[in-house]
């Protein structure tokens, strides 16, 4: 499995051809929720005081996605950012402050952040989730963030995430253990729940 990031994680991240030209930086995350892949990228400029380019990234057009920068063949594969948007969700608007259910309609918590696959998968795995009191039983003042994975079926309704029961079985506590969970690594499974 490739490495996996958070989603929010590649705001700022640099968008590099193959020949090492720096072409823009990320701005946001777009997203297809249903079918649980990124989409593509919207952009701003270079610098401080760059704004928001009218070119977008499309999936399609991304070599790979790194830990420090997302790369491309070159300037060609970029689209217009409107019609790259026009019906995908970013990931600001839809996902993140979502509620997270079970099929049962048990609460789960809300979405902090998405976790997808870098390299050339870019496949959403799971979720970082505000668990709710309910999900995560024990004394404690705050909410409890875990790694929850996403499971084979997502339903996504309105701005709620509906995960299959077997999906919130384990949880992880960070995101180490989160890519041992959902990439198969031997060994206990980190967080577990009864």
């Amino acid at each position: 499995m490739n490495e996996l990031m958070a989603a929010r994680s590649l705001t700022t991240r640099p968008v590099v051809t193959l020949g090492g030209d720096a072409v823009a930086q990320v701005k946001d995350t777009v997203c297809d929720a249903a079918a649980a892949r990124i989409t593509g990228f919207t952009l701003t400029g270079r610098g401080l005081l760059s704004g928001p380019l009218k070119e977008g990234l499309p999936w399609s057009a991304v070599y790979a996605l790194g830990h420090d920068a997302v790369m491309i063949r070159d300037r060609r594969g970029l689209v217009t950012a409107a019609a790259m948007t026009a019906h995908r969700t970013n990931l600001r608007g839809r996902l993140l402050g979502a509620r997270v259910l079970t099929e049962e309609g048990a609460g789960i918590g809300t979405v902090l952040d998405v976790v997808v696959e870098g390299g050339t998968g870019g496949r959403i795995v799971g979720f970082r989730v505000a668990a709710s009191r309910r999900f995560v039983p024990g004394p404690t003042r705050h909410r409890r963030r875990v790694y929850v994975p996403r499971g084979e079926a997502l339903t996504v309704t309105g701005r709620a995430l509906v995960l299959p029961e077997g999906a919130i079985r384990h949880v992880a506590e960070d995101l180490p253990g989160f890519t041992a969970l959902v990439g198969g690594v031997p060994g206990p499974r980190p967080g577990s729940l009864p």
